[in-house]
């Protein structure tokens, strides 16, 4: 039996897992699949077109719930429009045959979580969205919702990534407090308490331009398509020169953090879920940070940006105020290659950007 010391698995880690059998594929992994600290998951050849939004329970298998709620199949092998306000569930290429005391976490991609399309990765016998308990062995699912944009997505594609945790992972505040006083890991002063708290910024040092806002009634997006869509067709700029912006219900807007974050290499980070003491909105799909995001000689770290969507009542967001929390985690080995250093990394030193599917301005 392979046995990892504590930590998210880095990329040597999951070759290994890919060498054992822990992981299989159902056609040769590609390129770039395997990234610092994750493991891209691609799109299987058929999209479930379903009622509802489910999770399959401890009864049940995904098929299961697929017999019951599935309106019709799409044949994703050429490209298909997965329509907006629709829910999908797609079999994934790859499986899992996870030993006790490895366990794993899915997240939505970053160009991902910009497009505002809600995609969780789902199990057999499962009760949470994106959590695979450890020993799990068996295929994975991913459901798609697209919120704000139709979109063309076919076999083959990345929307989703998973890391593996071997024992405990997360890092105390002490340490958090200990790392940053090491060497920074967040411009300004540091907001720890349960994590690494972040504000947003409504203040930027050239001109008024906030962020974006995406338009109600927009083209589809062609998922293969990069640096290929003009902004104005998809987004209304959010501008400001007062500090403070107030969300409408519902929207969806891409915002940026106040705050320069350093993920250092032994390090990975995961988002922390929404939590409604902080407002009536929740930030960021995309939740885990890489080994080496931010991170430089020169120490300036990069900015994160933020995914917000506003639920029931419009709310007033000021310039420099909390929106969320980063839970830093304490990798099992180094991984070969940093993001951003060593690998072709599309946010590294960012600012306020959309996705990649957009032309820069």
């Amino acid at each position: 039996m392979i046995q990892f010391p504590e930590g998210v698995l880095c990329d040597q880690q999951i070759s290994t897992l890919l060498d054992n059998g822990m992981i299989n594929a159902a056609a040769p992994l590609e390129s770039g699949q395997i990234q610092p600290a994750s493991l891209d998951l691609r799109l299987g050849r058929i999209a479930y077109r379903v009622r509802a939004s489910f999770l399959s329970g401890k009864t049940s298998s995904v098929a299961d719930k697929l017999a019951e709620f599935t309106m019709h199949k799409i044949d994703l092998t050429q490209g298909a429009v997965l329509e907006k306000g629709c829910v999908y569930v797609v079999p994934l290429l790859e499986h899992l045959h996870l030993p006790k005391g490895l366990a794993a976490a899915a997240s939505a991609k970053s160009s991902i979580g910009r497009l505002d399309m809600l995609t969780r990765v789902i199990t057999d016998y499962g009760n949470e969205f994106d959590r695979i308990n450890d020993g799990y062995s068996g295929p994975l699912y991913v459901e798609i919702c697209p919120r704000s944009f139709s979109v063309v997505a076919r076999t083959g594609q990345m929307l989703n990534q998973i890391i593996f945790r071997s024992g405990h992972t997360f890092m105390s505040d002490a340490d958090l407090q200990s790392l940053h006083a090491q060497s920074p890991i967040v411009s300004g002063d540091a907001i720890i308490s349960d994590g690494l708290g972040f504000s947003v910024d409504l203040k930027p040092n050239d001109g008024d331009l906030v962020g974006y806002r995406a338009k109600p009634h927009t083209g589809v997006i062609d998922l293969s398509k990069l640096n290929h869509y003009q902004p104005k067709e998809y987004w209304e700029e959010v501008r400001t020169d007062q500090g403070k912006i107030i969300l409408d219900p519902s929207a969806f807007y891409i915002l940026v953090s106040r705050e320069a974050i350093t993920i250092p290499p032994n390090c990975a980070a995961e988002m922390a879920p929404y939590l409604a003491m902080v407002g009536e909105f929740r930030v960021h799909y995309a939740g885990f940070f890489d080994p080496g995001f931010g991170y430089s000689a020169q120490g300036s770290g990069s900015k994160g940006v933020l995914e917000v969507r506003c639920h029931e009542a419009p709310f007033l967001l000021e310039h420099g105020q909390v929106v969320g929390r980063l839970i830093y985690e304490n990798m099992s080995q180094t991984p070969r290659a940093l993001y951003g250093i060593d690998i072709a990394s599309n946010y590294q030193g960012q600012g306020l950007k959309l996705s990649k599917h957009f032309r820069s301005a």
